[in-house]
């Protein structure tokens, strides 16, 4: 072995990130290194996206992630100020903080798919295995998110409760911010069709026990991948 055999071999493995992802440390290090100071007004979405040579969309989809974190607000007409220098032990998810929403969704989606793996039609069944796949070919983060929480609501609605179709219905907003977050900071969408394929086929066999624990498991790696974001140690 040469010198640059050896050299290369000790060199780690290259990540790939997304441009979303790539803004968003940009981002986040400017702020949290005092480049971008408390009070600040960040740039128009059209300079962002001219400045990091992105689209719009993937300016909005940073920008979401850094309002997610406590970092960033925007005002309607106004625009998007810095807001925090370190991001908060707790994300903002729209209405709902990341914490209340990891309490919650067990105590609601463990028993939707439990139930739903007993009532769900065969309409709904073939919903819910379109959705998977589509999410499974789906490169648009933003597009891959809205399909994410339609399979949530969908499996609310198999489930033949009105009151967890509706509670899901309340939250979806807070389940997209929270999956678009950590998609864009771990990685995790790939993961996250895994689970959701064996959520269905626990459905799809009408075992409401592997059908919860499926769905368990899913909010289990995710409140995981939450917790790391924020910080604090998954119990």
């Amino acid at each position: 072995m040469n010198l640059s055999d050896s050299w290369t071999a000790a060199q780690s493995q290259i990540v790939r990130v997304s441009a979303a992802e790539a803004v968003f440390k940009a981002l986040r290090t400017a702020i949290e290194d005092g480049a971008l100071p408390v009070g600040t007004k960040l740039s128009s979405e059209a300079a962002l996206a001219a400045q990091y040579g992105v689209s719009r969309s993937v300016i909005r989809e940073a920008l979401r992630s850094c309002t997610a974190l406590g970092l960033t607000a925007t005002q309607t007409g106004k625009g998007t100020f810095v807001i925090a220098s370190q991001a908060s032990r707790d994300l903002v998810l729209g209405k709902f903080s990341a914490s209340s929403l990891v309490e919650a969704r067990p105590h609601i989606e463990v028993p939707a798919a439990e139930l739903a793996a007993s009532r769900r039609t065969e309409h709904q069944l073939a919903e819910m295995r379109g959705i998977v796949e589509a999410m499974a070919e789906e490169e648009d983060p933003e597009a891959w998110v809205r399909l994410d929480s339609n399979f949530h609501a969908a499996i609310a609605m198999a489930s033949g409760n009105d009151v967890f179709e509706r509670v899901v219905n309340d939250i979806r907003e807070a389940m997209a911010m929270a999956s678009e977050t950590i998609n864009l900071i771990t990685g995790r969408a790939h993961q996250s069709d895994l689970e959701h394929r064996a959520i269905v086929d626990a459905i799809d066999s009408g075992n409401s026990a592997a059908a919860g624990q499926a769905m368990a498991d899913h909010l289990s790696a995710a409140h995981s991948a939450l917790s790391t974001i924020m910080g604090v140690e998954h119990a």
